[in-house]
């Protein structure tokens, strides 16, 4: 969960350390699953990247890739281009802007990544992430996306709906975040014509990633 918002550079040193104490090595874990999805994709572009782990990983996992990445915080995206090389950074164009506005182009890129991110929005502004970055897929394109879930019924709902109540309120203190509950993100994924190939959940479910594909 990670905010759209210019104060969210106050935790940008110590969101690692926060991510451990609240859930191990759960979120970190979860960020990985489908890593390999991403084989073969030339351009990616990753919306709410962070503090850069993801990155990091992904371009030394795949050297011929060239990466977009977009982040709300200044700070986090300082971050991120520190855990590169030189090297590495030329293969990767950070933006600093919002999701819900920023244009990316027409069917440019072969995949794209949001790790804990549409959780951030409103049902209608995660509707239109989904739709604006759709715009800048190529028709193949796959989906990576990672985030917090509510199991449909007993002990593991009541579970996560207070694990998520009470990160909205320490991010909605800490960040100004607008967002008070989990927007729709799957059914929105599905709505604008993606369909899952692969999934995986954890924590009794409150962790959920899965692989989208058009068609």
């Amino acid at each position: 969960m990670k905010a759209e918002s210019r104060s969210f550079d106050r935790l940008a040193a110590v969101y690692g350390a926060l991510e451990w104490l609240a859930f191990g090595s759960g979120l970190e874990t979860a960020r990985f699953w489908h890593l390999e999805s991403l084989r073969g994709c030339r351009r990616v572009l990753i919306l709410g990247e962070g503090d850069g782990r993801y990155l990091a990983r992904l371009v030394r996992r795949f050297p011929e890739m060239v990466v977009k990445c977009l982040d709300g915080s200044a700070a986090m995206l300082e971050r991120a281009a520190a855990r590169l090389t030189e090297a590495e950074r030329r293969r990767v164009v950070f933006l600093h802007g919002d999701a819900r506005t920023t244009e990316f182009g027409a069917e440019e890129f072969d995949a794209v990544v949001t790790l804990f991110f549409l959780d951030c929005f409103t049902g209608a502004d995660a509707r239109s992430v989904v739709e604006r970055a759709g715009r800048a897929l190529r028709p193949t394109a796959r989906w990576v996306w990672a985030d917090f879930a509510i199991p449909a019924r007993g002990w593991r709902r009541r579970r996560a709906e207070l694990w998520v109540g009470g990160l909205y309120v320490f991010f909605r203190w800490w960040t100004g975040l607008g967002a008070r509950r989990l927007p729709p993100s799957e059914t929105l994924l599905r709505e604008a014509g993606w369909t899952m190939r692969l999934e995986k959940s954890a924590q009794a479910g409150l962790l959920r990633s899965a692989v989208y594909e058009r068609g």
